[in-house]
């Protein structure tokens, strides 16, 4: 029974995106109490359900959350299927009956979905994702397009964990990175959040009225200073030609030997080892010197710890 109420209630949830404890509690006939522990237990689960007090509040789940096709396998997804149409044959729920017939839509397939932002087609998740980066590049691109509030659930790179309501201004592509800069009112200031460390985002219901800004406040480096880079010179192997020429760009490497040479100024930070390890010896270090003695530091201890 307990099982029954849950999926009926994560199926409400993501037809309406936000009730009361109050109405669940009197729709499924159980305490306001029992609503709130079920909660609790759709959290545990991965399902990113938020409860918020107050005149305004109720039981929110986020507007990047989407039952994935991934979610279910295929046995799985048919088992639901026909439990959820087994209830209807019981129990008259309009939102059950709407819950369903999405369910029923879904396409079952191996294919990535890609977010379509205005003219632009996105596809910037990891490999290993079920579908949601799509999700939250809509809610985004649709929150500075229109001026919405979002209340966003983000992970910094400590691992701190944070509820921020934000005024988005703008997307960002930075080395194959999303942004989004935004307002931050828990802050009061302005700040970049990467879009790939956002885990679930809501609407609040309420909009802002954007001010001028100008790409000189974003603190992001758009271009590098003379003094953050440094002259690099890289022997490429045939086979790793193409990847290396989509990285540094076709006019920056030259046939040289067997092979291709080039001859670049590269921001020296932590991605520059891990980028030339990356071909697995199909790109070697030249010069200067000190990045080839840290590019084969590097080797070494990955060696080390197989």
């Amino acid at each position: 029974m307990k099982y029954r109420i849950m999926i009926k209630m994560l199926m409400l949830l993501t037809s309406r995106r936000k009730v009361t404890a109050r109405e669940l509690a009197d729709r499924f006939e159980i305490s306001v109490r029992s609503v709130y522990r079920y909660v609790e237990e759709l959290n545990v689960a991965g399902v990113p359900v938020d409860v918020v007090r107050g005149r305004y509040g109720g039981i929110f789940i986020a507007d990047t959350f989407k039952l994935p096709a991934g979610y279910f396998t295929r046995g799985e997804y048919a088992a639901t299927v026909n439990a959820l149409t087994a209830m209807l044959s019981t129990v008259e729920d309009g939102e059950l009956v709407s819950a369903l017939e999405k369910l029923q839509r879904e396409q079952k397939s191996d294919k990535r979905e890609l977010a379509v932002c205005g003219n632009i087609i996105v596809d910037g998740g990891a490999w290993a994702d079920l579908g949601t980066f799509p999700h939250k590049m809509k809610v985004c691109e649709q929150a500075v397009r229109e001026s919405l509030c979002l209340e966003i659930d983000y992970i910094s790179r400590e691992g701190e964990h944070s509820k921020r309501v934000i005024d988005p201004y703008v997307l960002i592509f930075k080395q194959n990175v999303w942004y989004i800069y935004a307002f931050c009112h828990s802050r009061q200031d302005f700040r970049t959040f990467k879009i790939g460390r956002i885990k679930g985002a809501r609407f609040t219901g309420r909009g802002f009225v954007k001010k001028e800004i100008t790409k000189d406040e974003i603190p992001l480096n758009f271009e590098y200073t003379s003094e953050e880079l440094i002259p690099v010179t890289l022997a490429i192997k045939k086979d790793a030609i193409a990847d290396v020429e989509e990285w540094l760009g076709v006019d920056n490497v030259e046939p040289y030997g067997d092979g291709l040479i080039a001859n670049v100024s590269l921001p020296d930070d932590n991605m520059l080892v891990d980028k030339i390890l990356g071909y697995g010896g199909k790109v070697r270090v030249i010069a200067p010197l000190e990045l080839k003695e840290r590019v084969k530091a590097a080797a070494i201890a990955i060696a080390e710890e197989l």
